[in-house]
């Protein structure tokens, strides 16, 4: 991994050097666009509309226009600006974990010490782990000023930026504002639609399938070119279900509930089963069973069903 940026996290007078290091990676299929009609790539070029001129990515600079002027923003301009050169982490309070709402949690980033002795690093972590606190920081990261969250994961302290409040919509929907009565034999029927699919999250269990299908079909396409028989590589697909209107959400349940016994709550055969409540209408019983099983139950969860 290469670092993205270097500098300390700092809370009162103590100073921890880090380096920054992006947690995730992109692994989709690269795609790009052709011509349907002839396969001839499509590029794309900046263009000056005054001189009609290709300009190269260096000679381009930024500009904001307030609709009567127009003022140019340069590289050299940003790099001046104060937060854009503090090489802090800056600690502006410790919060309980729990108050964060992922719904704010937007990139990761691991840290790693980045002096020749790690104990201000093991102290920061040790002191998080134990106080099950989280630390709210500020930082300047690629020409934007951020607010973060600091916490433990595993071994290693990471930096996960939030989102700003105002960048969080308010979700307002006129249809819950209608009182909706739930009787105790639907909600009995749920939950144990749920017990049927409890388990322990273990993410290494999922996969994208749509990449593996989309590489399949690319592997296929390669060997066999453009009269390839899709029904042969993937096998007949079934018609897609049409969504409906709930006609009667507590059959959609027991019938949910009957395809996860008789399945086992195995393999694609739970998935199937279950599909077929959609497929006839019971769209909103059908939407807590799009998660794949892709796990075997234990011997105590096929003895609870």
């Amino acid at each position: 991994m290469r670092a993205v940026w270097k500098g300390a996290v700092t809370f009162g007078l103590v100073n921890v050097p880090v380096k920054l290091y992006s947690a995730t990676e992109d692994h989709d299929v690269s795609l790009h666009q052709v011509h349907a009609a002839d396969g001839g790539r499509i590029r794309y070029q900046r263009v000056c509309e005054i001189d009609g001129e290709v300009v190269p990515y260096q000679d381009i600079d930024k500009a904001y226009d307030d609709g009567e002027r127009t003022v140019v923003i340069t590289d050299a301009d940003l790099k001046s600006l104060p937060a854009e050169r503090s090489r802090e982490i800056e600690v502006v309070e410790f919060v309980p974990s729990a108050q964060i709402d992922p719904i704010m949690l937007d990139r990761s980033y691991f840290l790693e010490p980045d002096s020749a002795s790690s104990k201000a690093y093991v102290l920061l972590r040790e002191t998080l782990e134990s106080t099950d606190r989280t630390a709210i920081v500020r930082m300047s990261l690629r020409q934007k000023s951020r607010l973060a969250a600091l916490r433990v994961r595993g071994d290693v302290l990471v930096v996960q930026t939030l989102l700003w409040s105002d960048e969080v919509r308010a979700a307002e929907f006129p249809s819950l504002d209608e009182a909706v009565k739930i009787s105790p034999k639907e909600l009995d029927l749920s939950k144990q639609l749920v017990d049927s699919l409890v388990n322990d999250f273990e993410p290494d269990q999922y996969v994208d399938e749509y990449q593996q299908e989309l590489r399949t079909l690319i592997a296929a396409k390669l060997e066999q070119g453009d009269a390839i028989d899709t029904a042969a590589t993937f096998g007949e697909q079934p018609e897609e279900a049409k969504g409906g209107e709930v006609i009667d959400l507590m059959e959609a349940l027991r019938q949910s509930i009957a395809s996860k016994r008789e399945g086992g709550g195995k393999g694609s055969g739970a998935s199937s089963g279950s599909s077929k409540a959609v497929a006839t209408g019971e769209k909103g019983a059908g939407s807590g069973e799009k998660k794949p099983a892709a796990k075997k139950p234990s011997a105590k969860k096929k003895a609870a069903s």
